[in-house]
């Protein structure tokens, strides 16, 4: 039986590694020490693990369901300076609950969601931080807008006042070499590098992409947030 003393050492372990990985990933691409960050990718982890992440660092945190993540919200009120990213895939009736209790959102893929998000977003809290998702490899199966409606809803999105939009998020299909997995990585950090130029008033500054099996490709490529969770916290449950 694991005592809670194991789990904290195991987690502090995992990401000692994680952030160890990541280091020499910039390291090799050329890249500073502090330009990108560990998203910890927390779905189906119970809160206790999240805990002892936090008590080691971790302030980010990744979640998919909005229930699951709203009670986990509770369990972990008395923490201070958790960030809570919004990642998985966003319907139009679970809206508010983000928009009122998460920081950040990558999965904006269409204009209603982005709208809705903007006018349930509370007054008496910052803009969100809005990603857009990308489906980067043209997946039928997969969320996200097409590179070529992508600078229309751009255009929407930083119409809308209680928004922020940050950047692109993209989850690319998977390939098996460095090469392979760089070319899709490469594909969004240039299109965030063109809307960069077309919005030069827009604070677009992230791209969110790479996980536990494709993190250098995506640092090597311009990762500023990494999302893991099995490096982290291990296997789903």
């Amino acid at each position: 039986m694991t005592s809670q003393a194991d789990s904290t050492l195991a987690i502090g372990e995992s990401l000692a590694a994680a952030r160890q990985r990541l280091t020499q990933a910039l390291a090799a691409a050329g890249r500073p020490a502090e330009s990108a960050r560990l998203l910890a990718v927390s779905k189906t982890k119970p809160s206790a693990l999240m805990r002892d992440a936090w008590h080691h660092g971790q302030r980010d945190f990744g979640e998919n369901y909005v229930q699951e993540a709203l009670d986990k919200q509770h369990q972990l009120a008395d923490l201070e300076d958790i960030v809570w990213h919004f990642i998985g895939p966003l319907q139009s009736n679970k809206t508010r609950d983000v928009a009122e209790h998460f920081d950040w959102v990558h999965s904006v893929d269409r204009e209603k969601i982005a709208r809705r998000l903007n006018d349930q977003r509370p007054a008496t809290l910052d803009k969100l931080n809005i990603c857009l998702q990308v489906n980067i490899s043209n997946e039928v199966s997969k969320s996200g807008v097409s590179l070529e409606a992508l600078p229309e809803l751009v255009e929407r999105v930083l119409e809308m006042p209680n928004l922020c939009l940050r950047g692109l998020m993209a989850i690319p299909a998977p390939s098996s070499t460095l090469a392979e997995q760089r070319e899709p990585f490469a594909r969004l950090n240039h299109t965030l590098m063109s809307l960069q130029e077309r919005f030069p008033e827009a604070s677009l500054d992230t791209l969110s992409m790479g996980m536990t099996s494709d993190l250098e490709a995506a640092v090597l490529e311009g990762a500023t947030l990494v999302r893991l969770g099995t490096a982290i916290f291990g296997e789903r449950d």
